[in-house]
């Protein structure tokens, strides 16, 4: 028995010392972990020690550099190769399995490898490690041995290192805290890989579904019908009106212009632009408006194969197409294409009817300039239209300029050539006849109404099929022409004076209780002259914008430098060029009409003559920002040109359309409430209400006091001032007259409680379309508010409101509005014109035609003094005496009264009498160079009929 346990115990030490030299091994081809193997329960060490205690170099191997353990020792501690000799032992009778196998490369031998665990015998030590020998480690000491194994005094079992070990790895692996959040790199990679595989079979299952289609068959797309608010049509438009050309016969710089403008890089890039379409798609999913940055590929598709409609779908559709087109047809095909598909304005397609449209030419004949202009137009047509849009002629030039730098930084078109280039005008529109009086302008400004309140775009108008009832009425649309064509058309020699040449009319009437646009007057005729007067704005506003500044004045409860409530009655000095006071923006001192001074004066006196240095000075006084944004409450819009924050403000600078005028007073009208005016009653395809109305959106925009307040003002303008014409319509009514800077436009303005409306007779030349006085127009000295205009108005009033009842405005004015106020305490007289206060009776130099001035000496003595008849004026010779005034009831003819003879006083025959049908004016005039007053009677309502004799210098 000794003899077979000495040799068992021999082998054991000769394993042992092979798994030692197999750990060297091990760390020689890769670093590997120390393995710790559980005790086995009875293991005998190899020294001289029968009964199990530990060998001379101690039970447990230290680990050799990089190797794996050795298997477990025989009093239980861990046992690993090392470089001592004593580093061997066997294993117990039971054995526990292996060490931890190691990282290194199985060729580092068995323990180096994956396989380097292997259980013990039934009775012997687990089979160590085996490898090739190596340098032996010094063993440890008998005493760490024994420490080592009595601190495993018992051997654990055979699975619960491997279970340990997980539970370790496992350990490791948790994340806390905010890392338990974020994905893993393996989740993020799969999430990317997936939805690249999901892209990339929506691209090919897209691609093999979306089949080009056949291209749209304009030629039978329908027409849009406009309507009367009674159902009556006005017109039709949807001819369309386009000539196709090869590439070859539209010029190079043409083509260039065009790519300059839209897609410069389109002979090299891809049908598509990926990343704009990405965002004009998902800006068009989540209602953040049209968006466009497409290519001129897909711009070809969808003028050519889809439709204009702004939707994901169809944006999908066009990138699919793109990309099939731009693999069966050359870039040159695609070009050419476009060019005869795209819209330019003036139901111009493609660019052979546009190059006619705007210049007269063929689209092989465009210049530079003029194909940069029409490349502009893509992009908005109707906005850079400079002819039908003056106002838009800058953004029109900035659109043009970028074009041309386009070229230039593209090297097809050379700067030298480019610095000579000026803007080439277009000509005036040809139109067909089916547009020709006043229905042209009527469809240009509901399109323009559509698209400006985005209800339906021009490329939706475009496609057809639209039946559109306006809330124009047809009987006013044809009072309003009847009466321009009387009052100032029929009274025009054109062939005799050129002046009558540049004579234009634009007018527009406004239900004020109902926002409603009931008729306009947009110019002679559409094919002869295209701008539409009623809607543009780039003529002065003139003092029809007073009374704006008075509205600001009561709805801020505005005070005078001196602290006096502005009120009707509030005294202002009325000095011709009087410098505003308390204005900071530098000096201002404003010239009256006509160089007059009136002295102190008050506010409704001086809104019936319209003295510039009153308005100016209480615009200073309001603040002249608030008056803007009164003027924008009432309805003038914000971007209005020249409407600034200024005391200018206050004379009419502003370049305010007809309408935008309209709108306002219509305000007024209404007690100061205010909707945006509309002029649609519905609009209908295929017998369906296609599109949706904007509802009635009304407010409150100034006090009812500060309207009714000014409208009292107003009342005032037409009893005592420049507003008499509208005495003639026989019922209360409101009104301003206003004058634009070397009265290149006249204006009246007024309103009753049914409906406002404002003519503007305005000066322009045909030909260059500059701005032109209206001195000697229609053979008079000058037009003014209170001549062509109130005579317009006042004829389409009365027509325009025949078989209503009259109705009289219901008043709620500003406290004190009343009561007088006294003189200020810093009023001076006034030097004046002739050294003397003329508030109560003007002075006037011989020979000046002054605005109101008949009425003043004539008209009010009629009014107040002579009921039943005129008496003729006595004079002395050399005596300044002032001829008697025609009176008159307001509803019967005034008297014929005759004027007085003319003596050395400037003053003479007066006006007639107020009436429906004024008597005559006075028998004669001075006789020069005396001077004397002029022989003519007022208008309608003033004396019509002219007196004898001439008027005096």
């Amino acid at each position: 028995m000794g003899a077979a346990r000495a040799a068992r115990a021999a082998r054991a030490a000769g394993t042992a010392r092979a798994a030692g030299a197999a750990g060297a091994a091990g760390a020689a081809a890769g670093a590997g972990a120390t393995g710790a193997g559980p005790t086995g329960p009875t293991a005998h060490a190899s020294g001289a020690h029968p009964t199990g205690g530990p060998g001379p170099g101690g039970t447990t191997g230290s680990p050799g550099p990089g190797g794996t353990t050795g298997g477990p020792g025989s009093t239980g501690a861990t046992g690993g190769p090392g470089n001592g000799p004593a580093g061997h032992r066997t294993g117990g009778p039971t054995g526990g399995p292996t060490g931890g196998r190691s990282t290194g490369t199985p060729a580092g031998g068995v323990p180096g490898g994956p396989a380097g665990r292997r259980p013990g015998g039934p009775v012997d030590a687990p089979t160590t490690q085996l490898a090739a020998a190596a340098p032996r480690a010094t063993a440890p000491s008998a005493a760490a041995t024994a420490d080592r194994t009595a601190a495993t005094p018992e051997a654990a079992a055979p699975g619960d290192d491997k279970k340990a070990r997980k539970a370790a790895k496992k350990a490791k692996r948790k994340r806390t805290g905010w890392r338990r959040l974020l994905p893993t790199w393996r989740m993020v990679l799969g999430g990317v890989l997936t939805v690249a595989l999901l892209v990339i079979g929506a691209f090919f299952v897209g691609y093999s579904l979306v089949k080009i289609p056949p291209a749209n068959a304009l030629a039978m797309k329908q027409a849009n019908v406009y309507l009367y608010a009674d159902g009556t049509e006005i017109a039709r438009d949807g001819d369309i009106n386009r000539e196709n050309v090869g590439l070859a016969q539209v010029s190079k710089d043409a083509q260039h212009a065009v790519l300059a403008a839209e897609d410069r890089d389109f002979y090299t890039e891809s049908a598509v632009d990926p990343k704009a379409m990405l965002r004009a798609g998902w800006n068009t999913a989540t209602g953040k408006g049209k968006q466009s940055g497409s290519t001129i590929t897909q711009q070809y598709v969808k003028n050519y194969y889809l439709g204009q409609e702004q939707t994901v779908t169809r944006k999908v559709k066009e990138f699919f197409i793109s990309i099939k087109l731009d693999r069966t047809e050359s870039k040159d095909e695609i070009l050419e294409g476009y060019l005869n598909t795209s819209y330019f304005g003036r139901n111009a397609y493609g660019i052979q009817a546009a190059a006619q449209a705007y210049y007269g030419v063929k689209a092989k004949d465009l210049d530079p300039a003029r194909a940069a202009y029409l490349a502009a137009l893509v992009n908005a047509p109707s906005e850079y239209d400079v002819v039908a849009h003056p106002e838009n002629k800058s953004a029109a030039l900035a659109r043009w300029n970028y074009v041309l730098d386009g070229m230039v930084k593209q090297g097809w078109l050379g700067a030298s050539e480019r610095a000579g280039i000026k803007f080439p005008m277009p000509k005036d529109a040809t139109v067909p006849t089916g547009m020709s009086g006043q229905r042209g302008y009527l469809v240009r400004a509901v399109k323009d109404y559509l698209a400006k309140n985005k209800i339906l775009t021009e490329d939706e108008l475009t496609a057809g099929g639209y039946r559109i009832t306006t809330t124009l009425q047809k009987s006013k649309q044809d009072a309003f022409v009847k009466a321009v064509d009387d009052q100032l058309m029929s009274k025009l020699d054109k062939k005799n004076r050129k002046v009558d040449t540049y004579v234009r009319a634009g007018g527009a009437a406004i239900d004020p209780k109902t926002g409603e646009l009931v008729a306009m007057y947009g110019g002679i005729d559409y094919v002869k002259q295209y701008t539409n007067n009623a809607t543009r704005r780039d003529f002065q506003a003139g003092s029809t914008f007073k009374p704006f500044v008075f509205t600001a004045a009561v709805e801020n409860d505005a005070r005078t430098t001196d602290g006096r409530t502005i009120t009707p009655n509030t005294l202002y000095d009325g000095t011709n060029k009087r410098p505003v006071q308390g204005w900071v923006g530098g000096s201002y001192a404003p010239e009256n009409e006509d160089q007059r001074s009136y002295g102190d004066i008050t506010v409704r006196e001086a809104t019936d003559k319209s003295v510039n240095a009153v308005y100016a000075q209480m615009a200073v006084d309001v603040g002249s920002d608030k008056v803007k944004q009164t003027a924008v409450a009432l309805g003038v819009p914000a971007d209005t040109p020249e409407l600034v924050s200024s005391p200018s403000i206050a004379l009419g600078v502003a370049r305010a359309s007809v309408v935008d005028m309209t709108q306002a007073y219509a305000t007024l009208a209404n007690h100061g409430r205010h909707g945006v005016y509309t002029m649609i009653k519905k609009i209908t395809k295929d017998g369906a209400n296609a599109v949706k109305l904007p509802g009635d959106t009304e407010t409150q925009a100034v006090s009812r006091q500060a309207a009714d307040t000014t409208t009292s003002v107003l009342q005032s303008v037409v009893q005592n001032g420049t507003g008499a014409p509208a005495q003639a319509i026989g019922r209360p009514a409101a009104a301003k007259t206003g004058t634009a800077e070397e009265d290149t436009a006249a204006w009246f303005a007024g309103y009753t409680p049914d409906l406002a409306t404002v003519v503007s007779v305005m000066g322009q030349d045909p030909d260059t379309a500059a701005h032109k006085s209206l001195y000697g127009a229609m053979g008079l000295d000058r037009v003014n508010g209170s001549g062509a205009p109130g005579s317009i108005w006042a004829q389409f009033m009365g027509d325009a409101l025949k078989g209503t009842p009259a109705s009289d405005f219901d008043l709620q004015l500003q406290p004190g509005a009343d009561a007088s106020q006294a003189p200020p305490s810093d009023s001076a007289t006034e030097p004046g014109d002739g050294g003397r206060s003329d508030s109560a009776s003007p002075s006037t130099s011989p020979g000046q035609d002054t605005q109101g001035q008949g009425q003043t000496a004539g008209q009010t003595q009629g009014q107040t003094q002579g009921q039943t008849g005129g008496t003729p004026g006595t004079t002395t010779p050399g005596t300044p005496t002032t001829g008697g005034a025609g009176g008159g009831t307001p509803t019967t003819d005034g008297g014929a009264g005759a004027g007085g003879a003319g003596g050395n006083s400037p003053s003479g025959g007066g006006a007639g009498g107020a009436g429906d049908a004024g008597g005559a004016g006075g028998d004669a005039g001075g006789t020069p160079p005396t001077g004397g007053g002029d022989a003519a009677g007022g208008a309608t309502g003033d004396g019509a009929t002219a007196g004898p004799g001439p008027g005096g210098l």
